[in-house]
């Protein structure tokens, strides 16, 4: 697991909203134009990711837990575990950081 103290803040922010349910505070991690691309369903801005968040997180009672973090300047390419109602398991995710917030998160398709 990943030490709290070393992801970027932009990264810790969705964690701790989604750990938190705290939908509106999820949505303020992003960019207003943030997007979340999960296996290519790609869900952009504030209504975007409130419905990503209602359908397969926070509504779900996702935990995330950070595994390992590799920062490359703006992208943070992540190792998760994700237990929730929809889904539990191992992914990685991809964080673009624009400045204090996210402007996009992505979940590739395990291949």
């Amino acid at each position: 697991m990943v030490a709290e103290s070393s992801l970027p803040a932009p990264v810790q922010r969705f964690v701790d909203a989604i750990n938190a349910a705290d939908t509106d505070a999820f949505v303020d991690a992003f960019t207003p134009d943030g997007l979340v691309d999960d296996w290519g369903r790609e869900l952009h801005g504030p209504d975007g990711l409130r419905s990503w968040a209602d359908t397969d997180a926070i509504g779900m009672n996702a935990r995330i837990t950070i595994l390992s973090a590799d920062v490359d300047g703006d992208t943070v390419t992540t190792r998760f575990d994700w237990a929730s109602r929809r889904f539990n398991g191992r992914s990685e995710g991809i964080f673009v950081i624009a400045g204090d917030r996210l402007s996009s998160f992505t979940i590739p398709p395990h291949r």
